[in-house]
């Protein structure tokens, strides 16, 4: 998620919606192929709470049980026109990269570069230079290239016998539900909302029929498929449908969607890691050429996220042959303003 360097916040909502690609994809790997070796303690993970794109990073983080090897900076989710700050930190600096906006660490690595200022953010921590805003590669690399640190017992969430599978359930999600709810949200002609609008409840009525039979996306452990399509699904009542107008029905309203979303949020990795605050404070302060009042609606009420979902009667193993991951660190606990 980055702010749109025309017009900063309040561009939002006032011209059509085209998602940037990431300009920087270097990628960490065990081989160090663009000079970017994985090395635990090296780079920091920097993300907002309230970006779903960010949200991916932080599931798989925690369910390959990478926090000591890959530290974590969380930015505040209300930008300013400099984009992803750190004032939630003391003195409005990260303490370990000592910068006040994750803008820094870009202009470090390149000046005047595309694109905008984007989370999930790798950052080289000897260098403060960045390394990938490539949110779409970062996860899948957490999973195949950091192996060797990760936990004993780590699920494996992108097997390489599903993965044209799981690539082509991801291909979809993407299009219609993960970017599909900002191209509606977003849109400024009548038309273009429909349409986009349109694509997000044709897929999530596909999608219901497919796990309707089984209990995860793709085969009958969790994937990469099903964080992607949870960080879309655990935001889609507090924001996208009142905030980005995705109002034919909501989550709660679909037993079966309902009922998945409410199993991987009980799921160790998943629910500890959502900020429902951060999440409203940032779509609904953030986004003024929607919002221009900046208010923060109340609802809605999250105490339905705990209640029975009874998605283990399908079967399936949540972490496959794994376990799941250990309690949260104190430091990275989410407060009690974000969860049900």
């Amino acid at each position: 998620m980055s702010r749109d360097d025309d017009g900063g916040n309040s561009s939002y909502g006032r011209r059509s919606f085209k998602r940037s690609k990431a300009h920087f994809t270097d990628r960490i790997t065990a081989d160090g192929r663009d000079g970017w070796p994985v090395e635990a303690g090296r780079y920091r993970l920097v993300v907002s709470r309230a970006c779903p794109w960010a949200s991916r990073s932080l599931v798989a983080r925690r369910l390959l049980g990478l926090e000591d090897a890959l530290s974590l900076a969380v930015a505040d989710p209300i930008q300013d026109d400099r984009s992803w700050r750190f004032t939630l930190d003391e003195d409005g600096r990260d303490p370990v990269l000592g910068i006040r906006y994750l803008s820094q660490a870009y202009d470090r690595r390149e000046t005047d570069h595309p694109g905008g200022v984007s989370v999930p953010a790798m950052v080289d921590v000897p260098s403060g230079k960045l390394v990938t805003n490539d949110y779409q590669q970062i996860t899948l690399d957490l999973a195949t290239e950091w192996t060797a640190l990760h936990r004993e017992g780590a699920p494996d969430l992108y097997p390489l016998k599903l993965r044209d599978e799981i690539d082509e359930v991801m291909a979809d999600v993407y299009e219609d539900v993960n970017n599909g709810v900002y191209r509606a949200g977003f849109a400024t002609e009548q038309e273009e909302y429909e349409t986009a609008c349109a694509g997000v409840f044709r897929r999530l009525e596909l999608l219901t029929d497919r796990l309707e039979r089984q209990r995860y996306l793709v085969g009958d452990t969790i994937t990469e498929a099903d964080i992607r399509l949870f960080t879309t699904l655990v935001r889609f009542d507090a924001v996208y449908h009142g905030h980005f107008k995705c109002n034919r029905w909501k989550l709660t309203e679909n037993r079966v969607l309902w009922g998945y979303a409410r199993d991987l949020y009980q799921t160790p990795g998943f629910g500890d890691t959502v900020d429902f605050d951060h999440i409203k404070r940032h779509y609904y302060q953030v986004h003024t050429g929607i919002n221009p009042t900046r208010v923060v609606p109340l609802g809605p009420d999250l105490s339905g996220w705990l209640t029975p979902h009874h998605r283990e009667e399908l079967g399936g193993r949540p972490f496959g042959d794994g376990t799941p991951p250990g309690p949260v660190r104190a430091e990275e606990r989410v407060p009690a303003a974000g969860t049900p």
